[in-house]
């Protein structure tokens, strides 16, 4: 009778209990991605992630193949590191940091993850931040002096190793993490913390690959590249053998790098000088007469600059190959190389000024001299030219370097925003964005561009400064340029961009990626990213004649010279004449062999091959960032203990009260 007593006196608590709970939980959960909402806050961020080479590996990765989970605590409240920690970092604490990992290692120990704090207001407070190294590859330079500092204030932290994560945040993610660091140091004794998971695990982790040859052969990463873009202005005759035009090739760099690997813009280095590009090639298009220019105009836009020159070196070696991708050139009639550097820079009250570097050759004095031709016709617009100090050590770094390593009789000139060291304070950063440059710089570069090649393509010494007055660059264009390439808003999806491509994704990068599948010189769209699709068809369009009267692309578009340009807008395109081409570009390196890629030995008639890093990227599943609150563990143990004690009590207490009712019931 006591037992069943006791029974049900304990049914109906548990039962009153559950029916409390459980209305509770209905009312504010309906399902369990509510749970995992109220639980966990997913952060937004760029990450920086684990790049390797032949020698080894650089970039951020977790240490082992788990999570990592670390309470989150602000690096300037910190003097040492008790616990393993997830700190939270300013933008001007950052260099102070890293260099702090490297030559603290009891201090490194228990860092277990980082988080970048991000901010209008931070470009503004910063006097300059480059995790580049102070003579960027400088083993690739056509001269000995690689101690020379082109970029004084790079750090070189870009180009470490570090077995931790990091992460850039956005904005809104700067704000939540201060205050949740903020909250962790005022409940620094409390029982429960604010902790950071990172889920940033490489596959070459994983496995154990941290060179490239290994990875390659385990396929567990990729090569870095991509599609560097020709097109010739007025297109190649194809089908005549007879090519005898010298040629003029004006390049620029459509790639950037930074520690971050999302958020690598390069607005002054490089995508100033291929604005400069794209806005110099509009101008002259519409110039009457190209056809009787006495040289060939011929733009090449490189892709892979920031990782040991890919870009140049491959398509060096395709033209000593003769393949396709370069059908039309030849590397015997190449007269010059122009070269349009960073050119954002350039302005500075009301006058804008650049230096051409160069190389002492008879083309490179007849380039400078139509240069100052081309500025004597741009005085009344403050553009200014000068030659860059003798006391440089020779040409900055640049692409001309490959073509110079490769020949070094090749003519070649540097157009720049700097002298003896980058006015760009910002390079290979995340913070080298549209802020940083200014458009009526690039509209004057430009025009001082266009200008020039169409002086030194005529090559007429009589020519004067009302031949040079109608090439007009369009400041609107580059404008639009400038918010498509470097701005989320619009981005990729503005109107310019979406006239000729169907871009993946708004918010433009312009860090090289990986090769995806066999390299071609006529790729599939899907293998080749935004950026160079965008160019191939502006370049396209822009150096393109029409075909006959019809305009839509059929099966006979690439017959005699044409290509079909803004195809993935409605699916049927425009077929115009154009001597435009994709150009491969990954490291001279490697082979693509029945699916798998391979290291070859170095080369000897490629003198930069035992230089090259052979840079690739670790694959990984999933990239995330989230933050949630977790118990300590004492406090667990302690919680663990009470309920047993309760438990051990609660028999006593039923034991005891059974007797007490037996003993009673007895005496009735």
């Amino acid at each position: 009778m006591a037992n069943k007593i006791v029974f049900i006196l304990l049914l109906s608590i548990f039962q009153f209990r559950l029916s409390l709970s459980a209305s509770g939980e209905m009312n504010s959960m309906e399902s369990v991605p509510d749970l995992q909402k109220s639980m966990y806050m997913v952060v937004d961020g760029y990450p920086c992630v684990r790049l390797i080479n032949l020698s080894g590996e650089i970039g951020c990765s977790n240490p082992g193949r788990d999570k990592v989970v670390a309470p989150i605590i602000k690096y300037n409240n910190t003097k040492d590191l008790a616990q393993p920690s997830a700190i939270l970092l300013s933008m001007d604490e950052v260099q102070g940091f890293f260099s702090r990992i490297s030559n603290d290692s009891s201090f490194a120990r228990n860092v277990y993850g980082v988080l970048v704090e991000s901010g209008v207001e931070i470009q503004r407070e910063l006097k300059g931040f480059s995790p580049a190294q102070k003579f960027p590859q400088a083993e690739f330079a056509p001269y000995h002096n690689t101690t020379y500092e082109w970029n004084p204030i790079g750090s070189g932290i870009m180009w470490k190793s570090y077995n931790f994560p990091v992460f850039l945040l956005s904005e809104s993610s700067t704000s939540s993490l201060q205050e949740i660091a903020m909250k962790n140091e005022k409940s620094e004794k409390a029982y429960t913390a604010n902790v950071a998971e990172f889920d940033v695990v490489m596959q070459t982790t994983k496995v154990g690959t941290h060179d490239s040859e290994s990875c390659l052969k385990e396929e567990t990463c990729l090569p870095l590249g991509g599609y560097s873009v020709w097109s010739a202005l007025p297109p190649i005759n194809s089908s005549s053998s007879n090519q005898t035009k010298p040629i003029i090739l004006t390049v620029a760099s459509m790639d950037a790098a930074a520690f971050f690997r999302d958020k690598s813009l390069g607005a002054d280095s490089p995508i100033s000088g291929m604005i400069s590009l794209l806005a110099a090639v509009d101008a002259l298009s519409h110039v009457d007469g190209l056809d009787d220019l006495k040289r060939q105009l011929v733009f090449l836009v490189f892709t892979g600059e920031a990782w040991g020159y890919l870009g140049s070196r491959r398509f060096l070696l395709e033209l000593d190959q003769h393949s396709d991708a370069v059908h039309g050139l030849n590397s015997t009639l190449i007269h010059l190389v122009m070269e349009i550097g960073s050119t954002g820079r350039g302005a500075s009250q009301g006058n804008k000024t650049f230096f051409a570097h160069t190389e002492v050759s008879s083309a490179a004095n007849e380039t400078l001299d139509a240069l100052k031709f081309a500025q004597e016709s741009l005085k009344s617009e403050g553009v200014t030219i000068s030659t860059a100090s003798s006391s440089n050590p020779g040409i900055p770094p640049s692409s001309l370097m490959a073509f110079l390593r490769k020949n070094s009789s090749t003519s070649g000139i540097v157009l720049e925003d700097f002298d003896t060291t980058f006015a760009n304070k910002f390079y290979h950063s995340h913070l080298d964005d549209s802020a940083n440059i200014n458009s009526s710089a690039i509209v004057a570069a430009a025009s001082l561009v266009a200008r020039t090649l169409y002086v030194l393509a005529s090559d007429n010494k009589d020519l004067n400064s009302s031949a040079l007055s109608r090439i007009n660059v369009n400041a609107s264009l580059v404008e639009e340029l400038i918010s498509c390439m470097l701005d989320c808003n619009p981005g990729l999806s503005c109107e310019l961009v979406q006239r000729y491509i169907s871009s993946t994704s708004t918010c433009p990068s312009h860090y090289v990626g990986v090769v995806i599948g066999e390299p071609s010189a006529k790729p599939y769209p899907n293998q080749v990213d935004d950026i160079s699709r965008f160019v191939w068809n502006f370049m396209a369009d822009r150096t393109s004649t029409s075909k006959g009267n019809t305009s839509v692309c059929s099966q006979d578009c690439g017959k005699n010279g044409g290509v079909c340009i803004r195809a993935e807008t409605d699916g049927k395109g425009v077929c115009v004449i154009s001597t435009t081409r994709y150009v491969p570009a990954y490291s001279t390196r490697l082979k693509y062999d029945s699916g798998t890629w391979q290291v070859l030995p170095p080369n000897s008639s490629d003198p930069m091959g035992k230089l090259d890093p052979v840079w690739t990227e670790s694959n990984w599943n999933t990239i995330g960032l989230r933050v949630y609150t977790i118990q300590d563990a004492a406090y667990d143990r302690l919680v663990l203990l009470g309920g047993l004690i309760v438990t051990v009590l609660a028999y006593l207490a039923t034991v005891l009260t059974r007797a007490y009712i037996t003993k009673a019931l007895k005496q009735d």
